[in-house]
């Protein structure tokens, strides 16, 4: 009597256990992902924002374009003063034809930024689409992190409402949950970046306009490349991941679903070790903080 009772103990917690965990999974499944192919694959619409396009300058006369055009101006000045001086100290300064020519061409881009960045930001957009339309056209499915959890579910056989966390289906459906959850932070941190270096272009492109202020324009180039570049990693992992011949008694797939998932947390690393850039992984960023503070 005394042992069933304890089984039925036992029962009584694993079960809530798995509801728990259930209900959890679940509620990261329907609320999370949807969102997450939004931050993820990012165009020239994350521009259309009003209030973010009063940030940026609807006109030379207003926003951050207004700040642009006069350190322009500021630039003038100060080649002009410095151009003055070199006559009495007969220090080496740039050609004042090549500077002008090339003031005239950085002014220029600089209050056309907003239409050269929403092109920018389209290149990369086309490019992961056509990944994922491809994927689409062969294997039928929509290639998005939404459509991926309800095939990473149904591969499973995990209902909406509860997952056996003692078996090796609800232990690597936990982990692959845990670890999309992981990749909304991380993505997440990377939208915002992106808007930083969409918002900072047209210093960018003015600070091109003087050796001296050069590296600037590059490392805000490399960095915001490779930002963008992201996604197009993604796109093929995702249309490998949906090309995958699953079969629900092989662990393979299901390993290697947790290999795709963490390809796709690692995806940042994976670029910055290519072409540079800065990292979006939360966990480096906490790392590197704390040492600033040490």
């Amino acid at each position: 009597m005394e042992q069933s009772n304890q089984q039925n103990i036992t029962e009584i917690i694993i079960n809530t256990i798995n509801t728990v965990l259930g209900n959890l999974l679940s509620s990261i499944d329907n609320n999370l992902y949807s969102l997450l192919d939004d931050i993820t694959f990012i165009s020239s619409d994350i521009l259309n924002d009003k209030n973010f396009e009063n940030i940026f300058g609807t006109s030379t006369s207003n926003g951050i374009l207004l700040i642009s055009n006069s350190l322009l101006l500021g630039i003038i000045l100060y080649f002009s003063i410095k151009y003055l001086l070199s006559h009495f100290t007969y220090s080496q300064i740039e050609n004042p034809h090549s500077f002008l020519l090339k003031l005239i061409l950085c002014g220029l881009c600089m209050n056309f930024s907003y239409f050269i960045i929403s092109q920018f930001l389209d290149i990369f957009s086309y490019i992961s689409l056509a990944i994922r339309d491809l994927g689409q056209n062969l294997f039928n499915k929509s290639i998005c992190f939404s459509e991926l959890i309800t095939t990473i579910n149904s591969h499973m056989s995990i209902n909406n409402s509860s997952v056996d966390i003692f078996s090796l289906d609800g232990l690597i459906k936990s982990i692959l949950s845990i670890s999309l959850l992981n990749l909304v932070f991380t993505y997440s941190f990377r939208y915002i970046l992106i808007k930083v270096f969409i918002l900072i272009t047209p210093f960018a492109i003015l600070s091109n306009s003087m050796n001296s202020t050069s590296w600037f324009f590059k490392s805000w180039i490399r960095n915001l490349f490779s930002l963008l570049f992201i996604q197009i990693i993604v796109s093929i992992v995702l249309l490998i991941l949906f090309s995958l011949n699953y079969s629900d008694t092989n662990l393979f797939y299901k390993f290697t679903y947790i290999g795709g998932i963490y390809a796709l947390i690692k995806a940042n690393s994976f670029v910055r070790e290519f072409i540079g850039g800065v990292s979006t992984t939360i966990s480096q960023n906490v790392n590197n903080f704390t040492k600033f503070l040490k």
